[in-house]
């Protein structure tokens, strides 16, 4: 199971961490990504963190967002700088097994495991 965390009404410009517990005796060996779905908007996918130390982040998000991963705390967040209104949006968190990051890009998005989301509001 996952459970993001972290969301909240933000200003632009501002920073936000979200954290994704991920549950389960073999949660290491899972790739956990971000995805966000802004209103209106097909999900898109934002970073990933692979099983095996392998990370992957949309353009959109380069130099503004940082993934990171504590495998002793089951855990995975996603440091999100320098926000602006568009990144506003259901930030949810999802894991596939012994997956490349890359391939958690590719829509679909076909998932083991979801997490329910998290919103992140970003005012001007």
């Amino acid at each position: 199971q996952l459970q993001a965390s972290g969301g909240g009404l933000v200003q632009a410009g501002d920073s936000v961490r979200l954290s994704c517990l991920v549950s389960g005796r073999t949660a290491s060996t899972y790739s956990v990504g971000w995805f966000r779905q802004a209103p209106g908007k097909e999900r898109q996918f934002v970073a990933a963190f692979s099983w095996n130390g392998n990370i992957y982040y949309a353009e959109s998000v380069v130099g503004r967002f940082t993934i990171s991963r504590d495998n002793a705390k089951n855990m995975v967040y996603l440091q999100m700088n320098s926000l602006n209104p568009e990144d506003t949006a259901v930030y949810s968190c999802a894991a596939r097994r012994r997956t490349a990051p890359q391939a958690m890009a590719v829509p679909p998005y076909d998932m083991d495991y979801w997490g329910k989301g998290t919103l992140v509001t970003v005012s001007s």
